[in-house]
């Protein structure tokens, strides 16, 4: 969206320090990422920043809630570094920008400022996981809030294993294979073995296993 005024007003949700600017304007601070929904409705500002951490990943729930009811509000998501998986989640829920949370000062001021302008901003890094990501792979597409772990889990499945077969396979407990699996099924929203499998296959896992 086009910059209002010189100043960006930014809400910042779950981010420790924010950085200090004549560029910004910190409209709100808060230290839960899930009170963002609430700010960024009341409160309007040009970006949202803030963080998702895996495992509960609640900052993908408000990036896309905020993204549906406060079109006008650019989100910037702040990732751990290194996760290309997160990258994607993140765009899919609506960011419009994503840097590493281990990043500069500088470099979130010139991303809020970019978001805010209207551009699509990614880290060096992240852009290059992110092209490597969508060149090879419509699993992790179709599933992108799974780990590396689940995603192999899911995929030894998919490929007709059970659960016993995967523990073998992966050098793991029975118990801990079952532990993945249901939470696979919470993210994949479906309790329904079958239709995750049948998903699955249709994203192209298990055609390995």
């Amino acid at each position: 969206m086009p910059i209002r005024t010189q100043t960006v007003t930014v809400v910042f949700a779950g981010v420790p320090e924010p950085p200090a600017s004549a560029e910004l304007e910190v409209v709100a601070h808060t230290p839960d990422e899930r009170e963002a929904v609430w700010h960024a409705t009341a409160l309007r500002p040009d970006v949202l920043v803030l963080p998702v951490h895996p495992p509960a990943l609640d900052g993908l729930a408000v990036t896309r809630e905020v993204t549906a009811r406060v079109p006008g509000t650019a989100v910037l998501v702040l990732t751990p570094p290194g996760d290309g998986e997160l990258v994607i989640a993140a765009m899919l829920a609506g960011a419009r920008g994503v840097l590493s949370r281990s990043a500069g000062h500088d470099d979130l001021v010139r991303f809020i400022r970019g978001v805010a302008g209207g551009a699509v901003v990614f880290g060096e890094r992240a852009a290059d996981r992110l092209y490597g990501l969508l060149a090879a792979s419509q699993p992790m597409r179709a599933f992108p809030r799974l780990t590396s772990r689940e995603h192999e889990v899911l995929g030894l499945l998919a490929g007709g294993l059970e659960i016993p077969a995967v523990a073998r396979r992966l050098g793991l407990a029975p118990k801990t294979v079952r532990n993945v699996v249901s939470s696979i099924h919470a993210k994949a929203g479906t309790d329904d073995r079958e239709v995750l499998l049948a998903q699955a296959r249709n994203a192209g896992l298990g055609h390995h296993s």
